[in-house]
C-alpha cells in the first residue's frame, strides 16, 4: 500500500517539462532529481516528500522517449504516478526502472494538490482520503507487478537469471 500528498498537474506535461534538456548529460539519479519538474514547478523539489504521488491528466510523460523523467520522479521518492492517461514510451520506461503508473481518469479528474491518496498496486484501488472517495485503475499483470516490485526489469531479469543456475 502507497500512501502519499498530491502534486497535480495537467494535461499533456512532456518529458521536457519533467527534465529539462540541458540536464540529459547527467546519468546520476540524485542529480536528475535536484531539477524535476523545475520548468513547471519551482517548488517541486522542495515539496516533495518520500511516498508522495504525482496525479495528472491526459499523456502524461509525451515527448521524447528519454528514461530521464521517470528516474528524475524516482529518484524523488514519488511512489507512483496516477493520470488519466500516459505517453506509452514513458509508461514502459517507467516500468522498466520500477515506477509504477495507474490510469485512473476519474481520480487524475478530483485528486487537487496537498491531498492525500493511499493505492493498492496489486488491486487498482486509489483512495483519496482527503475526499472520502475510492477510485479504480487496471492492476497490473503478474510479470509487471514483478518489475514494479524489484526495482525495475534489471533486477527482474537478474533474479530470472540466477534462478535458471
Amino acid at each position: 500500500m502507497l500512501k502519499g500528498k498530491v502534486h497535480k498537474y495537467g494535461a499533456n506535461v512532456d518529458t521536457d517539462a519533467i527534465i529539462p534538456a540541458r540536464y540529459l548529460n547527467v546519468s546520476n539519479p540524485l542529480q536528475l532529481a535536484q531539477h524535476c519538474m523545475e520548468d513547471i514547478d519551482i517548488d517541486f523539489v522542495k515539496n516533495c516528500k518520500t511516498g508522495d504521488i504525482i496525479v495528472a491528466t491526459k499523456n502524461f510523460g509525451c515527448g521524447s522517449s528519454r528514461e530521464h523523467a521517470p528516474v528524475a520522479i524516482k529518484a524523488n521518492g514519488v511512489s507512483c504516478v496516477v493520470a488519466d492517461t500516459f505517453a506509452r514510451i514513458f509508461f514502459r520506461n517507467s516500468i522498466n526502472i520500477g515506477l509504477p503508473l495507474l490510469e485512473s481518469p476519474q481520480a487524475a479528474e478530483d485528486a487537487q494538490s496537498g491531498d492525500e491518496l493511499s493505492v493498492d498496486l496489486e488491486n487498482g484501488i486509489i483512495i483519496n482520503i482527503t475526499r472520502g472517495k475510492t477510485y479504480t485503475a487496471k492492476p497490473y499483470p503478474k510479470f509487471m507487478s514483478q518489475i514494479i516490485k524489484m526495482g525495475g526489469l534489471v533486477e527482474y531479469t537478474k533474479a530470472k537469471l540466477e534462478a535458471k543456475e
